[in-house]
């Protein structure tokens, strides 16, 4: 539904991204997915960023299908240059960009005694390093010269407490997550009085190709420890993100909003 067919009250044009150009990584699947089709739906165009092609253009033609102005864009973040070629090209195409919605990244399993460097260094540079760089990129080529922007870093809970012991450990993804959440307040306290609002969503477990693993293993388990009894569903993450991209959000900085079903206030 595009903005024109929603209701022209002040409420809602709090919420309209009409006009706005959003690139959201790890958007071609799961939780990047969803965040896009929210921001699509309230007039959003949406850059999709992955790298994998086929999955991209697949994500692209179901936003599509559901009326949103999606493209998608193939890169490896992870790259010395990923960054500034996304955000070059985005400019180019669009000639702004407004929202960052930095979702993309990885996870691997082992005990802390064993972890390997390998792992070590793919997760920090990936969960880390690419996302400061995006968000650094975008800064300095859109946001500041724009005189607005909104950043949404996608944390975790397991950036805000210890690990499960009975799981299988992830010790360089939680201390990734708990840098992300503590950069967001930085960026958020420098970058403020320029008018570029940084805030961070802090999933609990939602079923997806990263967390299918745990899930199975320890899904009863899970549900018995979320006051809510459920995992995250297909549109839970849809009003937050939406909340912290617009205007409505507009006084939110320096957040994180942890959306988990209740599972960490136990």
């Amino acid at each position: 539904m595009k903005a024109a067919e929603r209701s022209s009250g002040v409420l809602a044009g709090l919420f309209d991204l009409e006009g706005r150009v959003a690139i959201v990584t790890g958007g071609s699947r799961g939780l990047g997915l969803q965040i896009a089709g929210a921001l699509g739906e309230f007039g959003a165009t949406v850059v999709l960023v992955a790298r994998k092609q086929v999955e991209l253009e697949a994500a692209v033609a179901e936003l599509r299908g559901q009326g949103v102005s999606a493209f998608g864009f193939a890169a490896d973040l992870g790259a010395p240059d990923g960054a500034s070629v996304l955000t070059d090209w985005v400019l180019e195409h669009f000639g702004r960009i407004d929202i960052l919605v930095n979702n993309a990244g990885t996870v691997w399993g082992a005990p802390a005694e064993d972890y390997p460097l390998e792992g070590w260094s793919k997760v920090i540079d990936l969960n880390v390093t690419g996302l400061f760089l995006l968000t650094q990129a975008v800064a300095k080529a859109a946001f500041l010269e724009q005189g607005k922007g909104a950043v949404i870093n996608i944390a975790s809970i397991e950036g805000l407490q210890g690990h499960h012991p009975d799981r299988p450990g992830t010790i360089a993804y939680n201390t990734a997550k708990g840098a992300v959440i503590n950069m967001t307040r930085a960026l958020a306290a420098e970058w403020g009085p320029r008018n570029i609002r940084v805030n961070a969503l802090a999933p609990g477990y939602f079923p997806s190709k990263m967390t299918a693993a745990t899930v199975e293993a320890h899904g009863d388990e899970m549900l018995r420890w979320t006051p809510l009894g459920k995992l995250g569903g297909p549109t839970d993450l849809m009003g937050a993100a939406l909340l912290l991209a617009s205007d409505a959000g507009g006084h939110i900085t320096g957040q994180t909003l942890v959306i988990d079903g209740g599972a960490t206030i136990i």
